[in-house]
Protein backbone atom coordinates (compact mmCIF):
# COMPACT_ATOMS: atom_id res chain seq x y z
CA UNK A 1 0.00 0.00 0.00
CA UNK A 2 1.10 3.58 -0.49
CA UNK A 3 1.78 5.55 2.68
CA UNK A 4 3.21 9.01 3.13
CA UNK A 5 5.86 8.68 5.83
CA UNK A 6 7.30 11.97 7.08
CA UNK A 7 6.23 13.62 3.84
CA UNK A 8 7.66 10.94 1.52
CA UNK A 9 5.41 8.57 -0.42
CA UNK A 10 6.50 4.95 0.03
CA UNK A 11 5.19 1.48 -0.69
CA UNK A 12 5.08 -0.50 2.57
CA UNK A 13 3.34 -3.71 3.53
CA UNK A 14 2.21 -3.07 7.11
CA UNK A 15 -1.28 -3.48 8.52
CA UNK A 16 -0.77 -1.55 11.78
CA UNK A 17 1.37 1.32 12.95
CA UNK A 18 3.35 -1.03 15.20
CA UNK A 19 4.01 -3.33 12.23
CA UNK A 20 5.21 -0.36 10.17
CA UNK A 21 7.65 0.66 12.90
CA UNK A 22 9.00 -2.89 12.95
CA UNK A 23 9.38 -2.89 9.14
CA UNK A 24 11.32 0.39 9.42
CA UNK A 25 13.51 -1.04 12.22
CA UNK A 26 12.00 1.44 14.69
CA UNK A 27 10.02 -1.04 16.77
CA UNK A 28 12.12 -0.47 19.89
CA UNK A 29 12.90 3.20 19.25
CA UNK A 30 11.57 5.99 21.43
CA UNK A 31 9.52 7.99 18.95
CA UNK A 32 6.31 9.99 18.75
CA UNK A 33 3.82 8.91 16.10
CA UNK A 34 0.79 10.32 14.33
CA UNK A 35 -1.50 8.97 11.62
CA UNK A 36 -3.38 11.49 9.49
CA UNK A 37 -2.51 14.27 11.93
CA UNK A 38 -3.71 12.45 15.04
CA UNK A 39 -1.22 11.55 17.77
CA UNK A 40 -0.99 7.80 18.47
CA UNK A 41 0.26 6.69 21.89
CA UNK A 42 2.84 3.91 21.98
CA UNK A 43 0.33 1.64 23.72
CA UNK A 44 -2.16 2.10 20.87
CA UNK A 45 0.16 1.46 17.91
CA UNK A 46 -0.63 -2.26 17.70
CA UNK A 47 -4.34 -1.56 17.35
CA UNK A 48 -3.99 1.39 14.96
CA UNK A 49 -4.71 0.11 11.45
CA UNK A 50 -3.08 1.61 8.39
CA UNK A 51 -4.91 2.11 5.11
CA UNK A 52 -3.74 2.97 1.63
CA UNK A 53 -3.10 6.71 1.42
CA UNK A 54 -2.54 7.31 5.15
CA UNK A 55 -0.03 9.93 6.25
CA UNK A 56 2.28 8.76 9.04
CA UNK A 57 4.62 11.00 11.02
CA UNK A 58 7.43 9.46 13.07
CA UNK A 59 9.42 11.88 15.20
CA UNK A 60 12.43 11.19 17.39
CA UNK A 61 13.10 13.43 20.39
CA UNK A 62 16.07 15.75 20.02
CA UNK A 63 18.60 16.59 22.69
CA UNK A 64 20.47 19.80 22.96
CA UNK A 65 20.44 23.08 24.63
Amino acid sequence: MTLTINGEKREEAADTLAHLLDVLDLGEAVVATAVNGRFVRATDRGKTPLRDGDAVEILAPMQGG
